[in-house]
């Protein structure tokens, strides 16, 4: 049957240098500049060239031409082995992940947050440790908060939860003075990130605990309130 409504092109060019499936640089054959500036094996620049010759020159030395700077005009190519090549940069990346674990990102708590507030810090804290930073949690008390330090720890606690699939407490939250922390180490690999919805329906409740609460002072009382809005009296 023919197709009454045939589909528009799009205008958008395709290309045919690189395969949906592979995310590395350009070589050989998927070069398909007609000339390009060549670093040799050993480093020393070759000049600029016919693609075609580039490519001759590292066939016959047994190796690949890799498109290493794709943006000049023109393109700039290195006479490489692409497995030597794809191996060093895994091994760079690697190398840049362990010194991010070497710095710390932070982030605070309040014993009152609610639950736009702890969903935000919750997704920096993902995005730090996805990014290979060791994350701190920090949690100060207030006047009479300190009351009430087990709601303190409910906070702390529970981000821990939140964030187990990117990242492992080194130690359990402690309490010095007025401040609750703990450290976290970034997991490695990415995980998956999860939406504020399941942060919230599910966090650290597995078993259907009751919501994460926090405190409130008003002049004559310390009220109790859950991270949905509602009040109770302590």
């Amino acid at each position: 049957m023919v197709n009454a409504f045939p589909k528009k092109p799009s205008g958008k060019k395709k290309d045919f240098g690189r395969s949906r499936f592979d995310r590395g640089p350009r070589r050989n054959e998927r070069i398909r500049v007609p000339e390009v500036r060549v670093i040799g094996s050993d480093g020393a620049q070759l000049g600029v060239m016919a693609t075609r010759d580039a490519l001759a020159q590292a066939r016959a030395l047994g190796l690949d031409l890799i498109e290493v700077a794709a943006t000049v005009n023109p393109p700039v190519c290195r006479i490489l082995d692409y497995g030597k090549f794809k191996y060093d940069e895994e091994k760079k990346s690697k190398g840049q992940q362990k010194s991010n674990a070497s710095k710390t990102k932070e982030v605070k708590f309040r014993p009152s947050v609610d639950v736009g507030d702890y969903n935000t810090k919750i997704r920096h804290g993902q995005e730090f440790l996805s990014q290979g930073f060791k994350l701190k949690l920090t949690l100060m008390f207030r006047g009479r908060e300190m009351a009430h330090q087990e709601l303190g720890f409910q906070v702390v606690e529970r981000a821990i939860g939140d964030l187990r699939e990117f990242g492992t407490a080194d130690s359990s939250p402690r309490l010095a003075g007025r401040t609750i922390s703990a450290m976290i180490s970034p997991r490695i690999g990415k995980a998956k990130k999860r939406s504020p919805a399941e942060v919230v329906s599910g966090g650290s409740e597995p078993n259907g605990e009751r919501p994460l609460r926090g405190l409130v002072e008003t002049k004559n009382s310390v009220l109790e309130t859950s991270s949905f809005g509602s009040l109770l009296s302590i």
